[in-house]
């Protein structure tokens, strides 16, 4: 699924639009590291590189007469991955530390991801992440608090591990250890990086793209499997709507009060209470431009666990076209921030099914 992120970036990267600052959670984190890890004029390559690879382990031709065979071919391949891991990405342990209680980091997930780190240090330069040409900000858990936490290059020395942890997701794949401490996949407990963006830079201006994976909506099921993938999507999805919401209220409230501050006759800017408030206040505006994924017919509740190449394939053409509509839409109907500082929030591709390319039709 994280190949409709490459293809967004593909279409931005052609229109000349080089992130100064990529942001990223579980797999979007793999993605935000290749980019940041490499000159602008290697990214794609290094991002095809690294599709290809893991979605190389399928070794048939993916149908494409109807639907119901990419269905079937889908499933299969699914079953593939699950049972011969993912080239360059993770295979799967011997049963016998599962078996084992106490047996350790090994005995807490079905797959060894340590081909992961192998094909990170290939295709990334952290000497460069390090340097910090481009921002790079993945998120994690810590297992023991449960706190949520980024791990960025502006305030640390990022490693492969840092990348790993952002995507160890259980219980498919194992904790990772960074400095005595343990953590797993940050999409536990959200998808989405913005409140991070938002709340570590307060001056200036900002255009976000925001590219999602899973969609908030969608049709009635019309039986259990589709059921199932409905409820992942739901649940996923919510996580980003919420916290996109929140930081539209929150970021409108620190402008209103911007605003407010400015009012006050000299004599009361130098009261305590006064002077909180100021720190609190924020002036900058700030876009994000919300790109969604829309699943195919053929996709169910196992999608995130498909990787065959025709479906990579499918993915990143959606993300190259659905990047292009919005750098189009953004030239015809450019979004003009208010005075005084808003969070906008460009729908994107959030259109009436009718207004939809045929291709991005449920």
């Amino acid at each position: 699924m994280g190949a409709y992120q490459a293809g967004v970036f593909q279409a931005l990267s052609q229109a000349g639009s080089e992130p100064t600052w990529v942001a990223g959670i579980s797999i979007g984190a793999i993605n935000a590291a290749i980019i940041a890890g490499n000159a602008p004029c290697d990214r794609l390559a290094r991002l095809e590189e690294f599709w290809t690879l893991v979605t190389s382990g399928w070794p048939f031709q993916q149908p494409s007469t109807s639907d119901t065979l990419r269905a079937a071919a889908g499933d299969a391949s699914i079953s593939w991955a699950m049972t011969k891991g993912v080239p360059g990405f993770f295979t799967p342990r011997p049963i016998s530390p599962l078996l084992q209680p106490g047996g350790g980091p090994q005995g807490l997930s079905f797959y060894d991801s340590s081909p992961l780190r192998t094909t990170l240090e290939r295709l990334v330069d952290f000497d460069r992440i390090n340097a910090g040409e481009t921002r790079l900000s993945v998120g994690a858990v810590n297992i023991r608090t449960g706190n949520f936490v980024y791990f960025d290059n502006v305030h640390q020395k990022l490693g492969p591990e840092h990348i790993m942890a952002s995507g160890a997701l259980p219980p498919g794949l194992p904790p990772i250890e960074i400095a005595g401490e343990w953590y797993w996949d940050g999409g536990i407990v959200s998808y989405t990086p913005l409140e991070y963006v938002l709340d570590q830079n307060t001056t200036q201006d900002l255009v976000i793209y925001q590219v999602d994976l899973f969609n908030a909506r969608g049709p009635m099921p019309r039986s259990m499997q589709e059921a199932a993938e409905r409820e992942k999507d739901i649940r996923f999805s919510s996580r980003t709507r919420l916290n996109t919401d929140a930081n539209l209220r929150i970021h409108r409230l620190k402008s209103s009060l911007a605003a407010v501050l400015k009012t006050l006759p000299p004599e009361h800017l130098s009261d305590p209470d006064v002077q909180f408030l100021a720190e609190f206040a924020e002036e900058n505006s700030v876009i994000v431009v919300q790109l969604i994924y829309r699943d195919r017919p053929y996709e169910g509740a196992f999608k995130d666990v498909e990787f065959s190449r025709r479906t990579k394939l499918d993915h990143w053409a959606s993300g190259v076209a659905d990047g292009e509509k919005a750098l189009r839409r953004k030239q015809i109907h450019p979004v003009d921030p208010a005075p005084g500082g808003t969070l906008s929030v460009d729908p994107g591709l959030e259109l009436p099914t009718s207004e939809l390319p045929k291709d991005l039709h449920r």
